[in-house]
């Protein structure tokens, strides 16, 4: 058995659906065949992807991992497959773009008015994912950069769609002159006496996603902090406040060193969301290939993300 894209998108599928029943009947299959084609994916991958409960199925580590690896492959292939021409009806247009704290908003701008002069990007940023999302609904905005988690992901509507274009781990930043600074790359396990910068919830999972990982590394965080300054969060952290997870594109201030979590345990999905309906919509796929350009740009940029991309190619 070979593993082909078709197994990958039933992955996905289950993923999304929660149960093998849903996600049978969304892909046409009988559950006893979907049961039996998970069993062998399972076995050409070396573990078992999701685990049975009560209610459906959810993901193991190794199943977060595989998935989240597939959701990439997909978005690319589809990418290749929907190759982006220039639109010729965007003279003119306006393009009311969204996105939430992401290093790639400001390259994806540059892009499209090197791309496209014609257009016009109006930016708006927020923090909450959820609440860029009911912008999107109301037709506030027409695209937005939004963020989701591995086994978390957000579902389309019949007004919005969206396509992830890069898989990224979260980091950690902590004091240059912490005693674990030096590592190459830190466990959680070890940080479970820190201080935390918590940023508040996203809409889309955050902070559950941290506090469920320090729960599988044997801890709960004893001291929390709630910040979303970026300037005044590296100045606390510099001066030995607290630790914060970031993400790997995070370029640091003098005083902070931004190390890979070990294993990765936390990683996060970084995604174009646009209206069906919408002007941005004929741009979409370009757009996307753009924020994937930049995206892959930013590793590049970043001493400590391109470290560890040489080291985990396949991650």
């Amino acid at each position: 058995m070979k593993l082909e894209l078709r197994h990958l998108r039933i992955l996905c599928a289950i993923a999304e659906a929660g149960s093998l029943g849903n996600a049978a009947l969304a892909l046409g299959f009988s559950q006893p065949a979907l049961s039996t084609q998970l069993s062998r994916l399972e076995r050409l991958l070396g573990g078992t992807l999701f685990t049975r409960t009560n209610t459906g199925v959810e993901l193991t580590a190794l199943g977060q991992e595989v998935v989240s690896a597939a959701h990439d492959i997909l978005a690319r292939v589809d990418a290749l497959v929907q190759r982006p021409s220039s639109p010729s009806n965007v003279d003119g247009l306006t393009l009311r773009l969204g996105g939430t704290i992401t290093p790639v908003l400001p390259g994806l701008v540059t892009q499209i008015k090197k791309g496209h002069p014609e257009v016009s990007v109006v930016v708006k940023s927020e923090y909450a994912i959820a609440t860029l999302l009911e912008m999107l609904e109301a037709d506030v905005i027409d695209a937005a950069l939004v963020l989701d988690f591995p086994g978390r992901e957000l579902r389309d509507s019949d007004a919005v769609v969206s396509r992830a274009f890069a898989t990224e781990p979260a980091f950690v930043a902590l004091p240059s002159n912490h005693p674990l600074a030096q590592r190459v790359e830190v466990p959680l396990a070890e940080l479970s006496d820190e201080a935390w910068f918590i940023t508040p919830d996203d809409g889309a999972g955050w902070p559950d996603i941290f506090f469920d990982a320090c729960t599988r590394a044997g801890f709960s965080p004893k001291r929390t902090h709630v910040l979303l300054d970026e300037k005044n969060l590296m100045n606390f952290i510099a001066s030995g406040v607290g630790i914060s997870v970031c993400q790997p594109t995070m370029r640091p201030v003098y005083g902070v060193t931004v190390k890979p979590i070990q294993g990765s345990p936390i990683r996060l999905r970084q995604l174009l969301a646009w209206r069906r309906d919408g002007p941005a919509a004929p741009l979409a796929p370009l757009l996307h290939r753009y924020a994937a350009d930049t995206y892959r740009q930013l590793i590049m940029q970043t001493p400590h993300y391109h470290a560890w991309s040489q080291r985990h190619p396949r991650a």
